[in-house]
């Protein structure tokens, strides 16, 4: 080929390599402008965001007070560790690395690796939140080595009432992945924030919880906060005060002594829940920190079930504090007046079925008084029957019970209150006579909570007349609670009244070996023992089996339900103790020594857990 060739091939493919050239230029040029000019805000906002960071700032939970103001559920300041999944080497081996400067349970690690599952690869995770300050600077110190690991500081919930507090105030934990799709609040993907999981705290978690605030930080290239260009506070979670004596509520569960049940301390002129206790509870700072696996199945798994709230959600029959319902019917309707007497012979027969007296040989004749005093059930058969169910159940729900209570606590259960529309539209049959002669004593549907026991007791017991309700959660505006007037004649409320002082004040009376004497006041109520199986006719010839020769699950419950001073009422009280045998020696000293303990506040003194109050004794 000819220079003059090579020379013109030469040329074309400079001219072709150097168009190549210019053209690569240009689109570098052209890309360089478009970053540099036409999108240089944008850049310079995504590079500020990588060296500027805005945090949320969660806020102090509000406190639970009692209604002197002593502190029942406050925050302590604490020391953690979270993990950023994606900023690891793997969750499994960072949680290798980090075991080997503080110790991980297996159940925390497996938590950690479940809410790395559920989460984002970007959402911290917390994998202690409460460390010992020793611990903590030892995590710090190896952080460089530990990618994804950061430490956190910040509170944890601690509850000062101990277990005798644990089912009113609930407990606080971590959100789960519906609580977050449900409630929109950043707050709840801040690792560590904790939310109100039962009772109280749930119920007024949002007030309780307050408003996140935020920071601007500027931090290196590590994620290291440098320092910190701008903060706004949020706002601190609203105390949440109680009507709840603390003294009184220890005392009240102390009081139980390892019984198992529910007790409601009412002040009857307006409400206030002074103590309200169920036996055995918890301990709910162990699921502040994150309960164990073994301490969830050991709760779940007790017989005994700690973590029910006997006092709402407990229902019982209420045996013969049920009479008092009765008695009010029967005075209203008639059926019973101050002279008529009924004649108990052991038991009453109908249809063929024979009803037991709890006496086995019969009270002989008895008026309404006397048949209260000694809780005859053959009397409470014979006017139960004569009232019907429908106007038993009318004045039962007059007097409180069979009712669901606007308190501040979610998990209520509601008392069975019968009749006969009831029995049609839950089993489609008429009601029988023979259950209106088992529902004249507490049982057979009847069943009743410790609350709605206690509010019947305080209408009785009511100076005003009036349908007093409870109230556990005192109005940030201090507004007192108003009632309307008991929609009962008052001349029956005397004559219960009258009953109820002969039960525990008459040498022939129930609860009269476990009377109230203290500074020369009086209590009155009712006792009451509700049968939880069937005794048969075999039993009885053979003999009734006494509650200490049964397995504990096959005892009577006790209770009681009364008001102390008997002239001048001033607190009402229920018991109930589970499987307790009877109610006139179980459930009465209890109720006794806590309307005293309430009765000994008034004077100045304070119950303690170290036994009931010192009474006077009978001389």
């Amino acid at each position: 080929m000819s220079e003059e060739k090579l020379t013109e091939r030469f040329t074309r493919r400079a001219i072709l390599f150097g168009g190549m050239q210019a053209l690569a230029f240009g689109v570098i040029g052209a890309r360089l402008y478009q970053l540099q000019v036409v999108e240089a805000d944008l850049y310079r906002t995504l590079a500020e965001d990588n060296r500027i960071n805005l945090e949320l700032l969660p806020p102090v939970r509000g406190r639970i007070l009692d209604r002197f103001g002593r502190e029942l559920a406050r925050n302590q300041r604490t020391h953690g560790v979270i993990l950023i999944p994606e900023q690891t080497n793997g969750v499994e081996a960072t949680l290798d690395q980090l075991a080997r400067l503080v110790p991980i349970s297996d159940d925390v690690r497996q938590r950690v690796i479940r809410d790395v599952g559920r989460n984002r690869s970007f959402t911290p995770i917390t994998v202690i939140n409460d460390m010992e300050w020793q611990a903590f600077a030892k995590v710090n110190v190896n952080s460089p080595d530990l990618p994804g690991v950061h430490s956190k500081t910040g509170y944890r919930r601690d509850y000062l009432g101990g277990e005798s507090l644990s089912h009113l105030l609930g407990y606080v934990g971590y959100p789960s992945e519906n609580d977050q799709q449900r409630d929109p609040d950043p707050l709840l993907n801040m690792p560590g924030f904790q939310i109100g999981r039962r009772g109280l705290e749930r119920q007024f978690d949002t007030e309780l919880r307050g408003k996140a605030g935020n920071r601007q930080v500027e931090v290196n290239a590590l994620g290291r906060v440098i320092r910190e260009l701008d903060r706004e506070e949020g706002e601190a979670g609203k105390d949440l005060v109680l009507t709840i004596d603390a003294n009184l509520q220890d005392f009240s569960a102390a009081r139980f002594e390892g019984e198992t049940g529910a007790a409601v301390l009412l002040d009857v002129a307006n409400g206030d829940v002074l103590a309200m206790a169920s036996t055995p509870g918890f301990d709910a700072n162990k699921f502040a920190t994150g309960i164990s696996t073994h301490d969830w199945r050991k709760l779940v798994d007790d017989p005994r079930s700690p973590l029910l709230n006997k006092a709402v959600q407990g229902r019982y029959p209420p045996g013969s504090t049920f009479k008092i319902a009765v008695l009010a019917a029967a005075l209203e309707a008639g059926i019973t007046t101050d002279a008529r007497k009924v004649m108990c012979g052991g038991h009453i027969e109908m249809g063929g079925h024979r009803f037991h007296c709890w006496h086995r040989f019969g009270h002989g004749m008895m008026n309404f008084k006397q048949a209260t005093r000694e809780s005859c059930d053959v009397y409470f058969y014979q006017i139960a029957r004569e009232v019907g169910i429908d106007r038993i159940a009318d004045m039962s729900r007059r007097l409180g019970l069979g009712q669901v209570y606007d308190i501040g606590l979610p998990e209520q259960a509601k008392g069975l209150i019968p009749d006969r529309n009831w029995k049609q539209a839950v089993y489609g049959q008429p009601w029988q006579v023979g259950e209106t002669f088992i529902a004249g004593i507490g049982q057979g549907f009847v069943t009743s909570t410790a609350l709605e026991l206690a509010v019947m007791t305080a209408r009785v017991a009511n100076p005003a007349r009036q349908a007093v309700a409870p109230r556990l959660v005192v109005d940030p505006n201090d507004m007192m609670p108003t009632f309307s007037e008991l929609p009962v004649k008052p001349w029956i409320i005397d004559r219960v009244r009258d009953s109820l002082d002969a039960v525990t004040n008459h040498p022939a009376g129930t609860a009269f070996e476990h009377r109230m004497m203290w500074q020369h006041q009086e209590m009155a109520g009712k006792t009451g023992t509700a049968q939880v199986r069937r005794i048969t006719q075999a039993e009885r010839d053979q003999g009734v089996l006494a509650n200490k020769e049964l397995p504990w699950s096959q005892r009577d419950h006790a209770l009681f339900v009364g008001y102390a001073p008997v002239d001048k009422p001033r607190y009402g009280v229920s018991v109930i103790v589970e499987h307790g045998g009877s109610g006139s020696s179980v459930a009465t000293p209890i109720a006794r020594d806590l309307l005293i303990a309430a009765l000994q506040r008034d004077s100045g003194a304070q119950p303690t857990r170290e036994g009931a109050p010192v009474r006077e004794q009978e001389v």
